[in-house]
């Protein structure tokens, strides 16, 4: 692991002086005192974790791609299409910001908000981890962090500690915020602590069942605990959200990339369940295909409408491309600039993540109910959204829609088998992410292999075995030189010895 700098208060006013608690503003007053506030690390901190990683179309589109929500129609094949990537590699970069998150709260002591800011800075510390741990198994987490107490080679816990010590934060970083007041700097919340100590247990709900296949009695009863208590979000208005704006430092990454939006399709995976469904989310997601209006279908026919293979070859699929034969994305994603806002962690996600408990038997309640709620939520959201106004084809959604919704195939298949609930619950907690720019749910499909993700083994890029998903990213290289003793065991406990993507963890065991 980099050993994390000091990072010196002068280098940290000159980069964030400007932030203010709005993520598309920035203070360039040359008058004002270079000081440095905990509101200020926290909105640079907020902002470095949940804005998409590189801000154009090009990259946007690359990041959609890991979950199979769509396809590059370019004849140079994109790895991330084809379960490889331009980077195979994990890293602790975030980790850096422990240090930035320790003077947040430094700073705030003694100040009503105190409570507040250590609870961000746990809950930060705790989704850092997460992924870290998602991404390569055993990680530093008791030691991150800790390099001005003389650890620059933080030892790297087993990934059920990991999981175990993420779980504490998050419901330590509740109580915080319990005991907190509303605070500035939040670009994701408006610093209001209710949303936030919803967001806590919730998100200690998503821990438990990612590590379902591992998962302990007592952990299913706090999990119960946790829905019984019933401190979680309560509707849209309580989604963990980034909100783009029309100012150019925070408009959404795909405005204004027709040139990059004519070469991505919606994939075939999530035009076939749509038309299943007669969701009208397709609308919303995609562009008709042109060779099927040629044909004399109408853009509100579900049947104008056609996704691409993702595990085709790249050049056929440029070549069907090129003959209209794709649903592309839809123009309004490079049309408003403000975009979609970027969803983290939505109410349907929980509702979701509760059905299938329900269905598990790790809580009493109404499995349907929840699928229910869940799938309206994100119906609602759509229905909602300003950025869709223009670009839904003639097919809006509308309340009258989502009354009727579930008389088709989506309704719950109470008289079905366990696998059916649970296969249609899963399909609608991945449909949340498309066109997210994230692969962030890709641990679920890890876990659940539902949807199923095509994959062809003629057109696979998985350097070490083309007929298997990759079930992990390597440790980043610099750890063999940096952190070379931990390293070593790390992937000799784990992996005899080899950092390989398709070795499996500990949580998926």
């Amino acid at each position: 692991m980099k050993n994390l700098q000091y990072i010196l208060l002068a280098v940290i006013s000159l980069a964030i002086a400007g932030s203010c608690s709005k993520f598309d503003k920035f203070n360039t007053n040359p008058d004002a005192a270079a000081t440095v506030s905990p509101e200020m690390l926290a909105t640079q901190t907020l902002k470095d974790a949940y804005r998409f990683w590189n801000p154009n179309a090009t990259d946007f589109s690359t990041g959609n791609l890991w979950c199979k929500h769509t396809a590059i129609l370019q004849t140079n094949p994109n790895p991330y299409q084809y379960y490889y990537s331009y980077w195979p590699y994990g890293g602790f970069g975030s980790y850096q910001k422990l240090t930035n998150l320790k003077r947040m709260v430094e700073f705030s002591k003694g100040t009503q908000y105190e409570s507040s800011f250590e609870g961000l800075a746990l809950f930060l510390k705790a989704s850092y981890g997460f992924a870290a741990t998602l991404d390569m198994g055993d990680v530093p987490y008791s030691e991150a962090g800790k390099a001005e107490e003389g650890i620059t080679q933080p030892k790297y816990d087993k990934q059920a500690d990991v999981f175990a010590a993420v779980l504490n934060d998050l419901k330590a970083a509740e109580v915080f915020f319990a005991a907190g007041k509303n605070f500035g700097g939040d670009i994701m919340f408006g610093g209001n602590v209710t949303k936030w100590r919803r967001l806590c247990n919730a998100m200690q709900l998503k821990v438990l069942q990612t590590m379902s296949k591992k998962i302990t009695a007592e952990q299913k009863t706090r999990f119960a605990a946790i829905v019984t208590a019933n401190n979680l979000m309560a509707d849209n208005a309580d989604n963990f959200q980034l909100v783009y704006s029309d100012n150019p430092n925070s408009s959404h990454p795909f405005w204004n990339g027709e040139s990059m939006r004519i070469y991505v399709g919606v994939s075939k995976l999530v035009v076939d369940e749509l038309k299943r469904l007669k969701d009208r989310r397709l609308f919303y997601f995609a562009e008709p295909a042109q060779y099927l209006i040629t044909g004399g279908k109408l853009e509100s026919d579900f049947d104008a409408y056609e996704g691409a293979p993702t595990q085709l070859a790249a050049d056929a699929l440029a070549l069907n491309n090129q003959a209209g034969k794709y649903s592309l994305v839809n123009k309004r994603y490079k049309d408003v600039k403000a975009g979609d806002p970027m969803l983290k962690f939505t109410y349907a996600e929980q509702c979701f993540i509760i059905a299938e408990a329900i269905e598990e038997g790790w809580v009493a309640g109404n499995a349907k109910d929840y699928y229910e709620n869940g799938v309206k939520a994100m119906l609602k959201y759509f229905m909602g959204l300003s950025s869709a106004a223009s670009g839904t084809h003639g097919m809006a959604i509308n309340q009258a829609y989502i009354d009727n919704y579930f008389a088709g195939a989506a309704a719950y298949a109470t008289s079905g088998t366990k696998t059916d609930r649970l296969h249609q619950i899963w399909m609608q907690r991945w449909l949340i992410d498309f066109f997210q720019g994230n692969g962030l749910n890709y641990p679920q499909f890890l876990r659940t292999g539902y949807p199923e993700f095509p994959l062809d083994p003629t057109t696979s890029m998985n350097p070490d075995d083309k007929k298997l998903y990759p079930q992990r990213w390597k440790y980043p290289t610099d750890e063999q030189v940096s952190n070379p003793v931990n390293y070593k065991k790390a992937i000799d406990d784990q992996y005899g010895g080899y950092d390989g993507i398709n070795l499996i963890p500990w949580y998926l065991k």
